[in-house]
């Protein structure tokens, strides 16, 4: 690469040397003579105060550069620690957002305790469901060590879920309402009359309805919106407990009995914590 050079063709490395050397010179003749002022005086003004100040500006330049790079290095630590703080703090809001979620499932588990203070219960968690979308078969965690056994009723959303279907020592099946395989005695609340609700994973999955079937209601007293509770004469349900509501019904073809469809009071797609009765049908009996 070929040096640049000055305006009279001089290289400006020699040309520096030479501005170099008469400086020297100037400096030790105004030393040796005691002279100054006067024309050297306005030389040295007009060379090295330039000089000077440029010497002044890049060292400036440098400070700043160097005081820049810092500031960003600083920078750059404070909006890691900045995003690290923030990480934390939504880390603790999901947590307690969960931990709200929990304790309002936990009061509405309470008040459904409180509902049917008249049973024992305990609280279980429900940790595995079957294939469908629906929580029509679960698996909750607790088991025969927790006083869990077969046939207990079990409770959520304020009304009847379902069944305890088998029994491990830490775990239990359930088996819901609205499993193709459950059939439920009932009784329409209002007219005391019996009916069948039996469960249709087809009808929940189309229209979030079960099914209702040989009520025997002679004097057309059963309305839409009735509540259907468990019957007193079911081998395996305990007494009063709310199934949901009347949504259709109409006369079968033998124009004795009657059949509609229910609505579940209880969200079949969004469980996550469950009431289980301990106490069967038998010996609710013998009491």
């Amino acid at each position: 690469m070929r040096q640049r050079k000055a305006s009279g063709g001089i290289p400006s490395k020699y040309l520096l040397m030479i501005l170099s050397i008469v400086c020297i010179m100037l400096l030790f003749f105004s030393y040796s003579t005691g002279f100054t002022g006067g024309p050297l005086e306005t030389l040295a003004n007009h060379v090295f105060i330039p000089m000077q100040k440029g010497i002044d500006y890049i060292g400036s330049s440098i400070a700043i550069s160097s005081a820049d790079t810092k500031t960003k290095e600083e920078l750059v630590e404070e909006n890691e620690e900045l995003r690290a703080q923030v990480d934390d703090l939504n880390s603790t809001i999901s947590s307690m957002e969960l931990k709200i979620k929990e304790l309002n499932e936990l009061q509405e588990l309470y008040k459904l305790d409180q509902t049917y203070y008249d049973y024992e219960t305990t609280g279980a968690r429900i940790i595995g469901r079957g294939t469908s979308n629906w929580f029509n078969t679960f698996t909750i965690d607790k088991g025969s060590k927790d006083g869990i056994q077969k046939n207990m009723n079990v409770i959520a959303d304020g009304g009847l879920v379902g069944i305890v279907s088998s029994v491990g020592d830490s775990y239990a099946v359930v088996r819901a309402i609205i499993d193709d395989t459950s059939n439920v005695s009932a009784t329409i609340s209002s007219t005391e009359d019996n009916c069948i609700v039996s469960g249709s994973l087809e009808k929940m999955t189309d229209e979030n309805l079960i099914l209702l079937s040989n009520l025997d209601d002679e004097d057309d007293k059963v309305a839409i919106g009735d509540v259907i509770v468990t019957s007193n004469i079911s081998d395996k349900y305990l007494p009063g407990l709310m199934i949901g509501y009347v949504s259709s019904v109409s006369l079968d073809e033998n124009e004795l009995t009657k059949s509609g469809t229910v609505t579940p009071v209880v969200d079949f797609k969004h469980l996550s914590d469950v009431l289980v009765i301990l106490q069967q049908k038998e010996s609710y009996k013998d009491e």
